[in-house]
C-alpha cells in the first residue's frame, strides 16, 4: 500500500528529540519521561519510525525482544496531525511482519485506547489474563 508514508527500522533516522517531546508531554504512559530515558530505551530496543513524504517523522514504536521467545511492543505514538490515516495500524503490521521470521512464542502489548488499531494487525485479547502478573514500580 502506498499511502505516502514510509516505515523504517533503526536509530539512524529517528528524531529522538521529537519522540521525547511526544512521549513526555502527550503519552499517558510516559508523561515526564526524560530525554535520557527515551534515548536509552531506543538504544536498547528495536525501533520503528514512520515518515511522511517530506522525510519528517510522524510516528514511533519500539519493541523490546530477546529475538527467541517474546517481544513487547511499546511507546507507540502517532503525531496528532497524522492520526486517523492508518499509520498506527501500519506500524503494528510492519512490526508483526518484521518479527515473523523470528518465530517468537508471544508478542505482547498493552493499550488503554487503541484495541481496534491492534486488532487490525491480528492482535487479540490475552486468552488467560489470570496467568499474567506484574511487579509494579514502587509509588
Amino acid at each position: 500500500m502506498n499511502d505516502g508514508y514510509e516505515v523504517h527500522t533503526g536509530l539512524d533516522r529517528l528524531d529522538l528529540d521529537r519522540v521525547h517531546r511526544w512521549l513526555s508531554t502527550d503519552a499517558y504512559w510516559a508523561m515526564g519521561r526524560t530525554a535520557d530515558a527515551v534515548r536509552r530505551a531506543a538504544e536498547n530496543s528495536l525501533n520503528f519510525g514512520a515518515y511522511a513524504a517530506d522525510g519528517r517523522q510522524v510516528a514511533y514504536a519500539r519493541v523490546v525482544t530477546d529475538e527467541v521467545a517474546v517481544a513487547w511492543i511499546c511507546d507507540v505514538y502517532v503525531d496528532r496531525g497524522h492520526r486517523g490515516r492508518g499509520i498506527g495500524t501500519r506500524l503494528a503490521e510492519e512490526i508483526v511482519r518484521h518479527l515473523a521470521p523470528l518465530g517468537l512464542k508471544r508478542v505482547m502489548l498493552a493499550t488503554d485506547d487503541a484495541h481496534e488499531v491492534y486488532a487490525r494487525a491480528g492482535f487479540v485479547p490475552v486468552p488467560n489474563p489470570e496467568r499474567l502478573m506484574e511487579l509494579a514500580a514502587p509509588a
